[in-house]
């Protein structure tokens, strides 16, 4: 298999001791240098990520958020590379989807890929999925202009060093909203391509979406993304 750009693949991962292993030896098939941040995790994580070799291992000593995790990645993986391939720990991305979101990269362009997840009425699709991507699809719009189909999706390619010079303030699962934002603003262009999810049965996914703090969360970072829009001209933006 070859593989058309010089990219890292980056791990963020907190608290999925059951299904890191599985994500990290589907991954590393690809023959792609792999990075796990260990975003803190409590549980058994560090263990499993010690067994592995062939990854490269970063920790915070204590949770940061996923944000936090992915610039720590991104940081890293910028000393080899020029593109970062995020896949979250849980489970819901099938790696073969890596290969096809690569090659959706015009040559000699410097873009950002989603992974806009198909399927989604399946069964096993938490409603805080469905509804959390439609809630954050309307805001996205609303604080950039631009309509896209999956913003929560964290399946995604990043070029470096710009994803990490976008001046992104939030370090939580927000950072994967803001960051599409500051790309629009920036004119970095951004495409989404379609993956399908593996979503474990209801019941057997790890999820660390809590519902009133996230909206909380959300509803100020849309708001300061808004007044930006509006009170900022567009040339500082970028």
């Amino acid at each position: 298999m070859t593989i058309p750009l010089r990219c890292v693949i980056v791990i963020p991962v907190y608290n999925h001791g059951g299904k890191i292993r599985e994500v990290v030896e589907k991954t590393i098939r690809f023959g792609l240098p792999v990075i796990v941040v260990d975003d803190g995790s409590t549980d058994s994580t560090p263990q499993v990520l010690t067994s592995l070799s062939g990854i490269r291992v970063l920790r915070h000593k204590e949770n940061q958020g996923k944000g936090a995790s992915l610039l720590t990645g991104f940081a890293e993986a910028m000393k080899i590379a020029d593109w970062a391939v995020t896949i979250d720990a849980d489970g819901q991305h099938n790696p073969e989807d890596i290969l096809s979101l690569l090659k959706t990269i015009p040559e000699g362009q410097r873009l950002m890929v989603i992974g806009r997840r198909i399927g989604m009425g399946h069964g096993n699709i938490p409603w805080t999925s469905r509804w959390g991507r439609g809630f954050s699809n309307f805001w996205v719009w609303a604080s950039c202009g631009r309509w896209l189909s999956d913003s929560q999706s964290g399946f995604r390619i990043y070029p470096l060093p710009e994803a990490l010079h976008l001046g992104t303030r939030t370090r939580r699962y927000q950072f994967e909203v803001e960051i599409l934002v500051r790309a629009i603003w920036g004119e970095i262009p951004i495409i989404e391509t379609p993956v399908t999810p593996l979503y474990d049965p209801v019941g057997e996914r790890v999820s660390h979406f809590r519902p009133w703090l996230d909206f909380w969360r959300n509803t100020r970072t849309f708001s300061r993304l808004i007044a930006t829009r509006i009170f900022i001209p567009s040339r500082r933006r970028k």
